[in-house]
């Protein structure tokens, strides 16, 4: 499903998907319950903004499905044109979990989840994560898939690999017979299914699921559990063996991957679809991002994080900046509004700087992604 663009001079590989086209690679912002916040859709296609990822554990609670259904699909219901990417719901429930295990269990047959304060009990299986997804009208499926920490012990490793690539079968087996009781042919413009790679902190593992996800046969991949380490730093040998167990024909996304050095890293690793809260959460604490001076668009190439850097906005070295974020970035903000203002409108709590702060970091994100698919993708080195 990925193919050049012969109209470009540097060759780019797209996704073919129900609504349009998707250019990789891409930043997906995270819209968990069909909302990115503090910003409306058309704030994200002022900001180059060509998908969103929202969440099934997420959206089968609020607003729930059948709103969901009433209000037309996700699309209709958030006035998105673009595409969406609906994670399955399965890192989250074992998050929950993990975290108390009053709240649920897991079971060869699903995840049963009944989070605090819920007034009834949820049962996600295989099947039912990708019925909701497709009823969702999502453009990018992905299975349910058994998360562990990369921590975990070898026997609980091996249990969500077995699990993983099970529910993996049955998920391929239910998106086939929805896409033939909709009418939807496989020839044509339609949904695409990604499986998990899961493994933990074993790379033999990972491997392993990979080669048996790559047998039932899918059109893309994500990298499943955490992609850091517990000091918050990249695990790059697992993520570039992971990447190296799958052919580069076929799309593969960093699931969780979002801050603009890993991103890049994973890039050269031959990752093309990205997604995490990072860029807005940073955006609404006052973490905005620019490059370090003297570096350029060019720098980032470079392995180290010598071209980007965050800045604080309530520094008070800000208080009387008369300059933009980030000189020549074209985003609003950048366009109209200084540090010093946009310290003082952080200072004094008012909401504006949610929006315009947000829109800044996404217009960088989406700036990444266009220098990224128009450079050379050299591996890392050894």
């Amino acid at each position: 499903m990925t193919e050049p663009d012969a109209s470009m001079d540097a060759p780019v590989r797209y996704l073919r998907l129900t609504h349009c086209d998707m250019r990789l690679p891409v930043f997906l912002p995270d819209a968990t319950l069909g909302v990115v916040r503090a910003v409306d859709c058309e704030d994200l296609e002022k900001a180059g903004i060509d998908a969103l990822v929202m969440n099934v554990y997420h959206l089968m609670q609020k607003p729930g499905s059948s709103t969901i259904a009433a209000l037309g699909g996700l699309h209709s219901m958030t006035s998105w044109s673009g595409n969406i990417i609906t994670d399955s719901g399965g890192f989250q429930a074992y998050s929950l979990i993990r975290q108390n295990p009053k709240f649920g269990r897991i079971a060869d047959t699903g995840i049963r989840f009944k989070p605090e304060g819920a007034e009834r009990e949820f049962h996600l299986t295989p099947e039912k994560s990708v019925q909701l997804q497709i009823s969702y009208g999502t453009d990018v499926v992905i299975c349910l898939d058994d998360c562990t920490h990369v921590d975990a012990s070898p026997a609980e490793q091996r249990l969500s690999v077995e699990r993983t690539v099970r529910w993996a079968a049955r998920c391929k087996t239910e998106f086939t017979k929805q896409l033939k009781a909709r009418k939807i042919s496989e020839a044509g413009p339609r949904p695409a299914l990604f499986a998990v790679v899961q493994g933990g902190g074993d790379i033999d593992l990972r491997r392993e699921c990979a080669a048996r996800l790559l047998e039932i046969g899918f059109d893309g991949y994500g990298y499943g559990g955490w992609p850091l380490d517990s000091q918050g730093n990249l695990l790059s040998d697992m993520l570039q063996a992971t990447r190296e167990a799958i052919p580069l024909e076929f799309p593969m996304h960093a699931l969780g991957v979002g801050h603009p050095v890993s991103i890049c890293a994973c890039w050269r690793m031959g990752y093309d679809i990205f997604d995490c809260a990072l860029p807005t959460r940073d955006a609404r604490t006052g973490r905005l991002y620019t490059l370090r001076e003297g570096a350029s668009w060019g720098s980032i190439l470079e392995p180290e994080a010598s071209w980007f850097k965050t800045l604080y906005i309530d520094d008070d070295k800000h208080i009387k900046t008369n300059k933009p974020i980030l000189e020549g970035c074209n985003c609003i903000v950048c366009k109209r509004y200084s540090v010093g203002y946009l310290r003082h409108l952080h200072k004094c709590g008012d909401t504006l700087f949610y929006r315009i702060a947000t829109l800044h970091n996404l217009r960088f994100m989406t700036r990444l992604m266009q220098e990224l698919r128009s450079a050379p993708r050299t591996p890392i080195a050894e």
